[in-house]
């Protein structure tokens, strides 16, 4: 078990705005950072119609998209050594049709090993419901001394 989240530096802090400013997806569906700890971090989106699919509800892919992006930061903040947190395996439950509103996904890591980082990922709405569940394996690289 991980232990409790702990508070980053501000360097750390603006590492990781800047990583998801240069996010080509974050800043196409317009991912904002809520929170950012070590080994956690809350993910925003308010929805918008490019998300949605041609039922007018958010398309499984972006929802997927939200949920891996932010486990992707949860895994990159998990060490301050990290340079990179690259997707190796995503399993992932729809439980819920979102049709507007704001989701936010909110990622934490379940175990940081030498190499490899796994993640647990819910994705809410704003009325509270869980709309889809992640789990997720990441690469993590670490910076060359």
């Amino acid at each position: 078990m991980m232990k409790p989240p702990a508070k980053l530096s501000k360097a750390e802090l603006d590492r990781a705005k800047h990583r998801l400013r240069g996010s080509n997806p974050g800043s196409y569906f317009g991912f904002q950072l809520v929170k950012a700890e070590r080994g956690h971090a809350v993910i925003r989106m308010p929805v918008h119609e490019i998300h949605k699919q041609s039922l007018r509800i958010v398309h499984g892919g972006v929802v997927a998209s939200l949920a891996d992006t932010a486990g992707g930061f949860a895994a990159f903040l998990s060490g301050p050594d990290i340079s990179h947190s690259l997707t190796i395996e995503m399993k992932i439950n729809f439980l819920e049709a979102v049709e507007g509103g704001v989701l936010t996904a909110d990622a934490r890591v379940l175990r940081h090993g030498r190499t490899v980082t796994i993640v647990d990922c819910n994705v809410t709405d704003d009325r509270g419901r869980l709309v889809s569940k992640a789990l997720m394996t990441f690469a993590t690289i670490r910076e060359k001394k």
